[in-house]
């Protein structure tokens, strides 16, 4: 299995990982936005330093602590409008509107002098028809505040690839996203006492929830996507993390027993097919 395969397939395992969180982020955000994702995030953190100190390398602490702070910034703004905005739509919808980030990072690339594939526009479009059929119905094109709050968490997301495209080569990748955690989850703690009343009885009946999205979502996922983006573009990237509406989809549809129109799971489609264009090999564009 060549390199770029290999790296490829991390990152849509990370992807196949944070589709299924949204049933865990749809049943766990009834504790409270601010206190689900303070201490999913933090459970995460703390269970990936162990396994820092287990698998050391010499790689420069300082700056995977300096990138993970900056990612942790953008992960705590991102997860806390996913989650509120999670609340108001469904979970299927809610992945794939958190997918625009594949629409956003090229755009945000070209001001960073990146050199974008045409193959990777023609994906972009793509993608954004699919995203329109998604969000269709009968009255027209759908948009509640959700929608919005699960958008502008699409943008930061979208700074959050970049951050980590341009730390990803220089740091210890288990430090890096350990250090992300911990930092969203004590942003989103003092939140949490300034915004919400958490209840221990609650937070206790939700521990699944936490715990899948704690140690899967965050610990194994984003710790794929940092070792991942070594070796795959930002803006490649991005497209193969749309493939995470896809999995939110199908999660919803079997859990939690929801339903779309025809015309957007055509849209699911296209964008499916943008994320394989998007990864055609080099020599096939000649």
């Amino acid at each position: 299995m060549n390199t770029r395969i290999k790296y490829n397939l991390l990152l849509v395992f990370a992807a196949m990982i944070w589709g299924s969180a949204f049933v865990a982020q749809k049943s766990g955000g009834t504790i409270g936005g601010f206190t689900y994702n303070g201490i999913r995030t933090l459970l995460g953190g703390l269970v990936l330093i162990p396994i820092y100190f287990l698998l050391r390398k010499n790689k420069e602490m300082k700056t995977s602590i300096m990138g993970g702070i900056f990612c942790g910034l953008a992960l705590f703004i991102a997860s806390n409008l996913q989650q509120f905005g999670i609340n108001n739509t469904s979970a299927s919808k809610a992945g794939f509107i958190t997918s625009l980030y594949a629409i956003i990072v090229p755009f945000l690339s070209i001001f960073l002098h990146k050199k974008i594939r045409p193959i990777v526009w023609v994906s972009v479009v793509i993608s954004l028809a699919g995203l329109y059929l998604l969000n269709y119905s009968a009255e027209g094109l759908s948009i509640n505040i959700g929608d919005i709050q699960l958008m502008l968490c699409a943008l930061a997301f979208a700074f959050q690839i970049l951050i980590i495209d341009h730390y990803s080569d220089h740091v210890n990748g288990v430090l890096m996203s350990a250090t992300q955690f911990i930092v969203a989850g004590l942003l989103s703690i003092v939140c949490m006492f300034l915004f919400e009343k958490p209840q221990i009885n609650d937070i206790l009946a939700s521990w699944w929830p936490i715990v899948y999205a704690g140690v899967f979502s965050c610990a194994i996922a984003y710790t794929l996507q940092i070792v991942g983006q070594r070796y795959v573009p930002p803006t490649e990237a991005s497209l193969i993390f749309c493939l995470e509406s896809v999995f939110s989809l199908l999660a919803g549809t079997i859990f939690l027993h929801e339903r779309m129109k025809a015309i957007n799971y055509i849209g699911c489609l296209l964008i499916f097919i943008a994320v394989v264009l998007s990864q055609w090999p080099k020599k096939a564009e000649r």
